[in-house]
């Protein structure tokens, strides 16, 4: 099992792109071209530096195997990942990507190890105990999510895990304020909201599964080969929101490598 976990700065630098590989176990550190169809989204960095308080996903150590079985999915994973930073998890099919991103969104428990959000002080030192990494603060669009739309609008479908009881004005406000936020960040701004979801091109699909996962206000977000059956035209749209994303949220996609 191989899988490269690529985090990038958001801010630019002259050193070339980092790469993080992790191979059965071992920990390397190189420097390596990402995936084309996501040159877009990056900006090349070196190794992490901070001038400001920052916050970090922290994976150390993570193995898991799956109940039943007597084989590991993934062994010995650690890697950080800045807050509102890109990481890129790329490697063939089956090496363990959707596994690694289904224990960051808390989908199952790692069999050992640990995933934790530390704050850092200006000087790079811990600035508190780490924090667990509750479910609330993450988001997972999942390959080909438009599979699981239920509802028959684009509004409802936003709104489907919203609580149904009568809620009082404070809540009211910032259910309406959450809604507005997704719908302008992913881009749906410009279609009917009583349109049926399933009548919507591939693209607007896609933006669609992001605005379900914003409307919770995640810390971090996750994709799961978000390009995946997608024409070129719609490729670069979902491309180009997600690097406007990224000045908001911690993202990390998974993919199946290079082209």
């Amino acid at each position: 099992m191989e899988v490269i976990v690529s985090s990038f700065n958001l801010l630019p630098s002259p050193s070339k792109f980092l790469q993080t590989t992790i191979h059965m176990g071992s920990l390397s550190v190189s420097g390596t071209n990402p995936p084309p169809r996501f040159h877009g989204l990056l900006r090349k960095s070196s190794a992490l530096r901070f001038s400001a308080r920052h916050s970090c996903l922290e994976v150390r150590r993570v193995s898991y195997r799956p109940p039943g079985t007597q084989q590991n999915l993934l062994n010995d994973i650690s890697f950080t990942l800045q807050e509102k930073s890109f990481g890129l998890i790329f490697g063939r099919s089956g090496s363990g990507k959707t596994t690694l991103l289904q224990l960051l969104a808390g989908l199952a428990k790692p069999t050992s190890g640990s995933i934790y959000f530390q704050s850092h002080r200006s000087d790079g030192n811990v600035n508190s105990l780490p924090e667990s990494l509750s479910s609330e603060r993450v988001g997972i669009v999942f390959q080909f999510p438009e599979r699981y739309f239920l509802a028959d609008t684009v509004l409802e479908e936003v709104t489907f895990g919203w609580p149904r009881q009568k809620a009082d004005f404070a809540m009211r406000q910032q259910l309406a304020l959450n809604l507005q936020y997704a719908i302008n960040s992913a881009g749906l701004n410009t279609i009917s909201l009583d349109e049926d979801p399933h009548s919507l091109s591939g693209g607007y699909k896609r933006r669609l599964a992001l605005a379900i996962q914003l409307v919770q206000k995640p810390d971090l977000l996750l994709l799961d080969e978000p390009l995946a059956g997608l024409d070129w035209k719609a490729r670069a749209d979902v491309v180009k929101l997600l690097k406007h994303l990224k000045k908001e949220l911690t993202l990390l996609v998974g993919t199946i490598g290079f082209g």
